[in-house]
């Protein structure tokens, strides 16, 4: 096993660095999660029905990622993780343009099946690359800063994507120089630009030396393989847990805009600033606690401590899941912000959980598949299922009910979960 270097730089002489990745980070889930403010407009335009659209917003992402993260995940094991980070920030920013010139629901499929790989392989190198960047000890808090540039994407989502909208519709009604050119197209045109921007700051950055590697990052295949069964109690569990969040908090981020629309007669306009700032708020919090929950609960002493907090949040995000059917608007947002919260403290735990407790070789892999799952799972079935829900329930108009009922159902599961990958959890690799 490698060891760790003696002299480890202070956390502060590393976050330069992390910053660069949290900002690129940002950039791809406000590109992923644009179309969610925006698909309304584009279902007006193209004729797209509610099956149609969780097509485009739900399997368009999930395909992609059960072909691609686990292959990334081994790149990531492998190779140089800062050039193919790069690699798939171009392939973000590509699906990105493409979604604003779609003209048939294959395209828009595809723009959106690159816009989900670009970004989620490209957390699944950033993760790695944080991990390297500081000790254990400090994983908690290095993981946080990449998780507050999440929380910022998907906010810019919501408000960057709402308030361009807005820009862009005034500028039709006003016979701008857009005039010609649909409002939710021009947003990605606009976003693809922007996210071209910022992800020009990693050629900045450096390839740092892994840290905590047992079997070697060349170990044949028949050695990573036995290293990943061995640890299968765990794992399961782990797995089953945050893909039951990610279930969640999928189906909640695609139906929430078209909810409030329909249940609560609001316009984007009406809603994107306080939910842009709602989703990067409880993000924020979340990864904050969620990063402390993390490294007091390593200092605990107690087996498998650190999940202890991914069981708490879990229990909470049980009575949030019901946001859809909260009687105004004031409690719809407060339900849905800690689900979001809750959603984000698990995330980040259950990544803390994989850097520490898994050898240097194994956490690509893993984070690739839970990633794999994970995108299946809750962007390939959630989102579906709620629509399935809400016909058997009587149609369309039932959305915020169906939207509810699989969000509690999921958010039970998650909690039986991650008490018994608490319970099975091993000692860290060093």
């Amino acid at each position: 096993m490698t060891a760790t270097p003696a002299h480890t730089p202070s956390f502060l002489h590393q976050l330069p660095p992390l910053l660069i990745l949290a900002l690129a980070m940002g950039a791809g889930f406000t590109m992923m999660g644009s179309f969610s403010m925006v698909q309304e407009g584009a279902k007006a335009e193209m004729g797209l029905s509610d099956f149609q659209l969780s097509l485009v917003q739900g399997v368009a992402a999930a395909v992609p990622l059960l072909l691609f993260s686990i292959p990334i995940g081994l790149l990531v094991d492998r190779t140089n993780r800062l050039r193919l980070f790069i690699g798939l920030a171009m392939i973000w920013t590509l699906g990105t343009f493409l979604t604003a010139t779609a003209q048939s629901v294959p395209t828009l499929f595809v723009a959106r099946m690159f816009a989900g790989i670009g970004t989620t392989g490209a957390l699944t190198a950033a993760l790695s690359l944080c991990a390297d960047l500081c000790p254990p000890h400090q994983r908690g808090r290095a993981l946080l800063v990449v998780t507050l540039g999440k929380a910022l994407g998907q906010a810019g989502a919501f408000a960057l994507a709402g308030w361009l909208l807005s820009l862009f519709l005034r500028q039709r009604a006003g016979g701008g120089s857009l005039a010609d050119v649909a409002p939710w197209r021009a947003v990605h045109f606009a976003l693809a630009a922007l996210s071209a921007a910022l992800v020009l700051p990693l050629l900045l950055l450096r390839e740092p030396t892994r840290r905590e590697v047992a079997a070697g990052i060349h170990a044949p295949w028949r050695v990573v393989l036995g290293e990943l069964w061995s640890r299968r109690a765990f794992l399961g569990p782990l797995f089953i847990g945050q893909v039951s969040v990610v279930m969640a908090d999928a189906a909640a981020a695609i139906w929430a805009s078209p909810v409030l629309s329909r249940s609560y007669g609001l316009s984007p306009p009406d809603f994107a600033g306080w939910m842009g700032i709602l989703i990067f708020l409880t993000g924020v919090a979340g990864s904050v606690l969620g990063g402390v929950a993390a490294d007091i609960g390593q200092k605990s002493g107690r087996q498998g401590g650190l999940l202890i907090g991914a069981v708490i949040a879990a229990a909470l995000g049980i009575p949030a899941a019901l946001f859809p059917i909260m009687p105004g608007v004031p409690s719809f947002a407060v339900a849905l912000g800690a689900l979001m919260l809750c959603g984000t403290v698990t995330g980040l735990i259950t990544s803390v959980a994989l850097t520490v407790m898994l050898p240097n070789e194994l956490r690509g892999l893993c984070i690739g598949a839970f990633i794999a799952i994970a995108g299946l799972i809750g962007f390939g079935v959630a989102p579906t299922l709620v629509t399935a829900i809400s016909g058997l329930l009587g149609g369309e108009a039932h959305l915020g009910e169906g939207l509810a009922t699989v969000g509690v159902s999921v958010s039970i599961l998650s909690v039986g979960a991650f008490w018994l990958a608490m319970r099975r959890a091993p000692a860290r690799p060093i």
